[in-house]
């Protein structure tokens, strides 16, 4: 399994990454036997550019596998923007903000009655600081656990094998080693004619920290993080707008299951402007005005917000690395061009994460971190990017793993599917939280299971069985009959399989 797993990744580089000429493949096919040019002695056996979840994980890993590690941060705080100003804030106000909404809207249906309840936004935003200054401080003590050194600054490339970091003490110093990996991760997309100042016109870090509730929030974006951010502002009382260029939100997702989370969405209250596109956005009163009109052209609309949050994507950051100098390749959108091994055009350096193609995620970064020293420690490691989990963390959620109907259709494959709703799953109805369904995609002649598709609360967490029945090649009937406790919300999955080899029970 692990090399088939390796062959398709292989083949995702070589096929889908390497387009931008015919030479691509072959300037990236060089012997991986070659050896390193030296620049005086090598002090690490790996140098590693950024210490967010690829770089942190593939410093730790290389560490256990006996190799000398340094990492260079130059945030000052490992966990990249994913720790810092990403995932995991925004999943505490979620949470946080989940709460409050809870308790003003269900509590007193289960009996649960509270005289008043109301937003502390300071103690709400501490508690979220207070979880990341934890977690961050948490990776600086598995950095010392395993030996790993840790340099706090900005790196960037004297030579292949040796790296300058300005550090954040104002001082600079030189990091050399045989092998270098750049995990420096993305950042926040901009838009053309649009100045974010993360205070009215806020990106995702901005709209971690407002420090008042808005009255209207504009969401120009309508993907994972900006539905996300909506939530939780649309939660503790903001009206929420989401403006989309696309006719559809979160484009990569299964088209059925698209369509029940926007009505869901909706139910919560968040509004919806697609295939609209923003042409203007003036922030210089009070408020924001946003100009906008039709994607295919029209008459222009004028909206109006105490805060936009731009949330237009992620690009990758390699600016200010010196990569030209020592003649890394890259493509149009600014991402290292790397091979299987996650090696460069220029051998001895290697990238991971966001900044080469493939999904942009977190867990994504951190396999890559993983397989990427297991190569270079002489072992073997693979990632297959048509088997990452992806999640939107709104409640419900949403989490899918393999192909969507849509792109079974578009390839031509014979499939069939199962649905189970949560609506007639015991647990979900015992909670009242019966919102969603599981829908599971197989072969139709093998019954190899293709894709699955979870809305639901705790959809991120009910994934991973469907992830593991993918990765080892299983079919519907496989998880079908496996036994599930009850009553859980993964029978939901169980039953969703019953009915794509044969018949549910409960429904």
């Amino acid at each position: 399994m692990a090399m088939a797993s390796l062959a398709r990744r292989k083949a995702y580089f070589l096929t889908r990454n390497l387009s931008n000429s015919p030479t691509d493949a072959l300037k990236l096919s060089f012997s991986l036997s070659r050896g390193f040019a030296s620049s005086g002695s090598d002090e690490n056996d790996v140098v590693i550019i950024g210490g967010g979840p690829g770089g942190y994980v593939a410093a730790i890993k290389a560490a256990q596998l006996g190799l000398k590690t340094t990492c260079i941060e130059k945030r000052g705080a490992l966990g990249g923007t994913c720790l810092n100003v990403g995932c995991i804030p925004s999943k505490a106000l979620l949470h946080s903000s989940h709460m409050y909404h809870e308790a003003k809207h269900v509590f007193a249906k289960h009996g649960v009655k509270v005289s008043s309840v109301e937003v502390d936004l300071p103690a709400m935003l501490a508690q979220k600081d207070n979880a990341v200054k934890n977690l961050t401080k948490g990776i600086e003590g598995l950095f010392k656990k395993n030996k790993v050194t840790y340099v706090k600054g900005y790196g960037k490339f004297l030579s292949p094998n040796e790296v300058s970091v300005d550090t954040i003490d104002g001082g600079n110093t030189v990091v050399k080693g045989k092998h270098i990996i750049v995990a420096t991760g993305s950042d926040v997309k901009s838009l053309p004619g649009i100045t974010i100042d993360e205070r009215k016109i806020v990106s995702s870090t901005g709209a971690l920290s407002l420090s008042e509730v808005p009255k209207k929030m504009i969401v120009i974006g309508a993907g994972y993080i900006g539905l996300e951010m909506g939530s939780v502002w649309g939660r503790l009382g903001s009206e929420v707008t989401v403006v989309e260029f696309a006719g559809d939100i979160v484009p990569s997702m299964d088209g059925e299951i698209r369509k029940q989370f926007q009505r869901s969405l909706e139910k919560q209250k968040m509004k919806f402007m697609l295939k609209t596109k923003v042409v203007s956005v003036d922030s210089s009163s009070d408020g924001v005005k946003l100009t906008v009109e039709p994607a295919a052209g029209g008459e222009q609309t004028i909206l109006e917000a105490d805060v936009v949050l731009v949330s237009a994507g992620r690009t990758p950051f390699t600016s200010g690395l010196d990569l030209e100098k020592i003649g890394v390749q890259t493509d149009k959108a600014g991402r290292i061009l790397v091979n299987e091994r996650f090696v460069s055009n220029v051998p001895g350096v290697y990238a991971i994460g966001d900044v080469i193609p493939g999904p942009m995620l977190a867990h994504k970064a951190e396999e890559d971190g993983v397989a990427c020293v297991e190569f270079i420690a002489g072992k073997h490691g693979h990632v297959d990017y048509d088997l990452v989990p992806g999640v939107v963390y709104t409640h419900p959620e949403v989490a899918s793993v393999g192909k969507t109907e849509e792109q079974l259709k578009n390839d031509g494959v014979s499939y069939k599917v199962g649905k189970f709703p949560f609506m007639a799953n015991s647990r979900a109805k015992a909670i009242d939280n019966a919102e969603g369904l599981v829908k599971i995609l197989a072969d139709k002649e093998t019954d190899k299971i293709l894709g699955v598709h979870i809305m639901s609360p705790n959809a991120g967490e009910l994934i991973h069985e469907a992830v593991l029945a993918i990765n080892y090649d299983a079919s519907s009937e496989d998880i079908a009959r496996v036994c599930h406790a009850h009553p859980t919300m993964s029978e939901a999955l169980k039953e969703a399989a019953m009915a794509t080899y044969d018949k549910p029970i409960h429904i």
